[in-house]
């Protein structure tokens, strides 16, 4: 269990959720293992298959108190609310800057600076850990590029500038990517981003890690209240979660990137986990993907420590905690959308 903003996160996954009193119980086989009094909480948000007791559903409505459920892999299942749930305040504020360019401009703004930032930050933990087996002086020149996109993103004040700061960023970054991959050059090997289908082993973990990053993020959004689908830098699209493709770029490089480039380097996938099309797309075979998710749920529940808010907590909860701030945001708690910054 988590506190964290006035919200409490259960992730214990078979904790049953109840009401006594002016108390929120989370109990487990029968044994109470937390208590937190209603009045402290703005949201609760639980990963647990477990379920809440209608009385508790009842009290977080009345208080207007978010209380929302996702299964123990972090789908977006339900969430409660009641007829005087400030939810519908928060989405006409959402809907009001996503039609602003220059309030829309500035929450982008933040997201790319932290795309940017983080895959830096993945170049120089590679510079860090493997000098020896990579160029150092291209990943140093590019790391310092970087570094300089970093103050102009920030000076940026239209859409178009934006985008183009952020290609300039991606191009660099996967310039480098292939020299990243440290195992097995033969079946892995980054020429290029290719996606719809993906062409090679590499991009096809790109786009599943991408996938299942995006179903994260869009949970995280839909817990808190915002609405996925309509987004500050991505524009929208019937089907598309705009909203999840904008929160996701942050966290691509620090958390699916390096996640890929783990299951490469430490063998965990390996070339018989892929198969290939008559349309030359590549996928990952039935094992292959149970391999990645498995591999993938374990990486949610390693602790790091929150950059902005200094607390501990799994991977997991990042997506659910950077949509928590969004919204603060937008509520205007924070004065400005703290973009999560990994090292």
């Amino acid at each position: 269990m988590r506190h964290l903003l006035n919200t409490l996160f259960v992730t214990t996954e078979d904790a049953y959720l109840s009401l006594d009193g002016e108390n929120v119980v989370v109990n487990r086989k029968d044994t109470e293992i937390g208590r937190f009094p209603l009045h402290n909480l703005s949201g609760i948000l639980s990963f647990s298959y477990a379920g809440a007791s209608p009385a508790l559903m009842g009290a977080c409505a009345k208080r207007d108190i978010i209380l929302s459920f996702c299964n123990p892999q972090g789908r977006f299942l339900a969430r409660t609310v009641g007829s005087s749930n400030g939810n519908v305040l928060l989405r006409r504020t959402q809907y009001r800057f996503a039609d602003d360019p220059v309030k829309s401009i500035r929450i982008a703004r933040n997201m790319i600076f932290g795309k940017i930032y983080n895959a830096r930050w993945s170049i120089e933990r590679t510079r860090r850990d493997h000098r020896m087996r990579i160029e150092d002086s291209a990943f140093q020149t590019v790391s310092q590029t970087l570094q300089t996109l970093l103050s102009q993103v920030l000076q940026q004040e239209t859409e178009d500038g934006l985008r183009g700061l952020e290609g300039v960023g991606a191009s660099l970054y996967f310039g480098l990517f292939d020299q990243m991959i440290l195992r097995n050059k033969s079946s892995f090997f980054f020429r290029g981003r290719n996606r719809r289908p993906p062409l090679d082993n590499v991009n096809a973990l790109l786009s599943f890690a991408y996938s299942l990053l995006c179903n994260d993020c869009a949970a995280g959004l839909e817990s808190v209240g915002l609405d996925a689908y309509v987004g500050f830098m991505h524009s929208d699209r019937p089907g598309r979660r705009s909203l999840a493709l904008d929160l996701m770029e942050e966290l691509r490089p620090c958390y699916a990137d390096r996640f890929v480039l783990t299951m490469i380097n430490n063998q965990i996938i390996n070339a018989d986990d892929f198969v290939k099309s008559e349309s030359e797309a590549v996928q990952l075979t039935d094992l292959g993907r149970r391999k990645f998710l498995k591999s993938w749920q374990e990486r949610k529940q390693e602790t790091i420590k929150h950059p902005y808010l200094e607390e501990k907590m799994p991977w997991g909860l990042v997506p659910y905690v950077q949509a928590l701030l969004l919204s603060r945001y937008l509520r205007e708690d924070v004065d400005e959308y703290p973009p999560f910054l990994w090292k």
